[in-house]
């Protein structure tokens, strides 16, 4: 059977590039179980809670949801357990690197099989204050209306 090409996301953390500044992004590889894989091939997962960690020089993911598998047997995985994230030795020491600094930390931005496996985007993210928040909403605001406008122009419907 061959192997399945591109990527398809299972689950993705629209929260976190709302309350955090995304300053740089990474790509990890999980160590899951046999009925993670399944649960997360079925597309049930959720970050809503997640954050990841540096320990004892390796990065773990803490608070991730992955639901038991509903053909699983005894062998289920427990839902909310620690999963060691896969990366090289020169990206976990650049992390601590930066998480050394006031302020940051590692956000899960989105679960995805690239290419059949299963990976999580982390972001190293500083917090965003309340006002940072607001224009960033009223950025977005601004620029759907002006996307509006500009649609209207050309359909003609303003001159």
């Amino acid at each position: 059977m061959p192997r399945e090409k591109g990527r398809k996301v299972v689950a993705s953390n629209k929260k976190a590039r709302h309350d955090y500044a995304i300053l740089d992004t990474y790509e990890a590889g999980m160590s899951l179980t046999g009925t993670e894989v399944k649960s997360l091939r079925a597309g049930r997962a959720s970050l809503v809670d997640a954050f990841a960690q540096e320990r004892d020089g390796e990065i773990f993911l803490y608070g991730m949801h992955i639901p038991e598998y509903a053909m699983g047997t005894w062998t289920n995985h427990e839902p909310r357990r620690t999963r060691k994230l896969l990366l090289k030795r020169l990206e976990i020491s650049r992390l601590v690197g930066k998480l050394r600094e006031s302020g940051l930390t590692l956000v899960p931005l989105s679960v995805y099989f690239a290419d059949g496996w299963a990976k999580v985007e982390i972001g190293v993210a500083k917090g965003k204050k309340t006002y940072d928040k607001r224009q960033d909403l009223a950025k977005r605001d601004a620029d759907r209306e002006i996307q509006r406008v500009a649609g209207r122009r050309g359909k003609g419907m303003y001159e």
